[in-house]
């Protein structure tokens, strides 16, 4: 794919995250029967590489971003007019600032990520703010469409951007994917609609064949064929207002009144491939977090262990990542999953036996290196386990995350909770609390609802917050600086980077930081 070549002040701004909010065209896509990744090559523009080195100064100073809010707000470029159908949504948000707090807490994980994702591409920055009108950054958030996911795809057109979905694994909850399927339907839609943004995020929500018949709709009566001038579902004209309600709160944080919870500039996770089926108990162990923050950074996992087909990559910890691999170089394809003998009786199938075992046929295939689905009697399987023997709870991830005494509380539910908040406020996994409360996938939560928490006992210790982060340095950045705005110690960052106090800081350059992530 032949690289882009930019203006000199185009690539100052991407080298010190400012990115510039001019577009730049996407390729066509190409014809029906395409494969996912060849729509998403098609898409996708091939950038500079970090760290490339910079030319020259530049005579107006660059902001470095120690908040990702901030990063967002300096490139805001799309137009916002203060008509009604702004004002009313702006309004609404600038009396809510729970909700906004609450947006901010869930997008903690996932929103450098997104940012960084979106800059590469050259999308306007506004992009970003998509998953608040969407889903408020909630994964496990569904649509009575059945939509799901933060970017909140419909079924068929996420299988239509390549988003696996079955029993195992439902890749619209997959963040990394999810985004790039996201950002891949945007460019599609951008290039589709005549190069307008605006109608193309209309399009997201409503649907490219419904705003295209709006356009030719006003073509045919010599009528504008902008957005604010188009004939659209109610939901829709609502829809895109929101975004740019949002926008216009962020440009404007101090003369609303509002404010956006600070989220670290810098790397906080990282994929890592597996490289088979692995059971997730197991990964979290072998990354030494616990299982509830493996799923709440993997949301797509349906089950108890990653699809026997894949995909096998995971979203961990920066710090968490050389444990587990050099845990999981170690480990034999049959350790990756917890398992017990069965011995194969008159009558018995694969299919039965997965039935019996809250399995699938494929799983049992993969760990016995089946190559079909003869068996015999008096065959020795190893049956993946699912559950620890828990068949009174069929399709549920295991409820014994904790290790040793666990207690039963209660909680009240209130206003603005979902079962993806309390997920994190309580150390569990959202399956967890929807075994114990017996609630269906797509369940609302209702006001003064009571729900049952099991914790270990000695779950209420302090835990240590400190992270390892990965500092990408920017224009005007300086080791006292970064030092003074993490609370750290310079000579430390020299330690751990193993940096010449004599050499200046480039550009793209990356540092390695322990930090607490919630510091102020």
């Amino acid at each position: 794919m032949n690289k882009i070549t930019y203006s000199l002040a185009l690539l100052l701004a991407l080298l010190t995250g400012c990115t510039a909010t001019e577009t730049t065209p996407v390729a066509q896509l190409p014809d029906n029967g395409a494969s996912p990744q060849e729509i998403s090559e098609a898409l996708t523009l091939d950038l500079l590489d970090d760290g490339q080195e910079l030319e020259a100064d530049s005579e107006e100073p660059v902001p470095v971003f120690d908040d990702v809010w901030e990063r967002i707000r300096f490139q805001l470029s799309i137009d916002i007019p203060q008509n009604r159908p702004v004002v009313t949504e702006r309004n609404y948000y600038a009396r809510h600032q729970a909700y906004l707090d609450r947006i901010s807490k869930r997008a903690e994980p996932y929103l450098y990520y997104i940012v960084e994702e979106v800059e590469k591409r050259q999308m306007p920055i506004e992009i970003a703010l998509l998953p608040i009108v969407e889903s408020a950054f909630d994964p496990y958030g569904y649509s009575h469409r059945s939509a799901s996911g933060i970017w909140q795809f419909m079924p068929q057109t996420g299988k239509r951007f390549g988003l696996k979905q079955n029993w195992w694994y439902d890749g619209r909850r997959d963040i990394p994917e999810s985004t790039r399927a996201a950002l891949d339907y945007l460019s599609y839609l951008h290039k589709t609609l005549e190069g307008d943004w605006l109608n193309a995020i209309a399009a997201y929500n409503s649907g490219e064949g419904r705003v295209m018949r709006a356009i030719k709709k006003n073509r045919r009566k010599h009528l504008p064929t902008d957005f604010w001038s188009l004939e659209l579902p109610k939901e829709t004209t609502a829809y895109v207002p929101k975004l740019l309600a949002l926008a216009d709160l962020l440009k404007r944080q101090d003369e609303f009144g509002v404010r956006w919870n600070k989220i670290v500039n810098a790397q906080v996770v990282d994929r890592v491939d597996a490289g088979a089926q692995i059971d997730l108990e197991l990964a979290a162990e072998m990354a030494g977090i616990s299982l509830s923050e493996l799923y709440r950074l993997n949301p797509a996992f349906n089950r108890w262990a990653s699809d026997p087909e894949g995909p096998h990559h995971l979203l961990l910890p920066l710090d968490s990542i050389e444990r587990f691999e050099q845990r999981l170089a170690t480990a034999q394809l049959k350790d990756r999953l917890r398992w017990q003998q069965y011995e194969v009786r008159s009558g018995d199938s694969l299919s039965l036996i997965a039935r019996k075992h809250n399995t699938n046929v494929k799983a049992i295939q993969s760990l016995n290196s089946l190559s079909s689905t003869n068996i015999r009697v008096g065959q020795t399987l190893m049956i993946p386990l699912s559950d620890k023997g828990a068949a009174h709870l069929p399709e549920r991830v295991r409820l014994a995350v904790n290790k040793g005494a666990s207690v039963t509380r209660s909680h009240t539910v209130k206003s603005g909770d979902t079962l993806w908040d309390l997920s994190r406020e309580y150390d569990v996994t959202v399956a967890q609390l929807k075994a114990w409360n017996s609630l269906k996938d797509n369940a609302v939560l209702r006001l003064g609802q009571k729900l049952k928490i099991r914790q270990a006992a000695n779950s209420s210790a302090v835990k240590n917050v400190n992270r390892t982060i990965t500092y990408k340095v920017r224009r005007g950045d300086s080791l006292s600086r970064i030092a003074s705005q993490f609370g750290l110690r310079v000579s430390d960052i020299q330690k751990w980077n193993k940096l010449d106090s004599k050499k200046y800081l480039q550009p793209g350059q990356k540092l390695k930081l322990i930090v607490d992530v919630k510091r102020g």
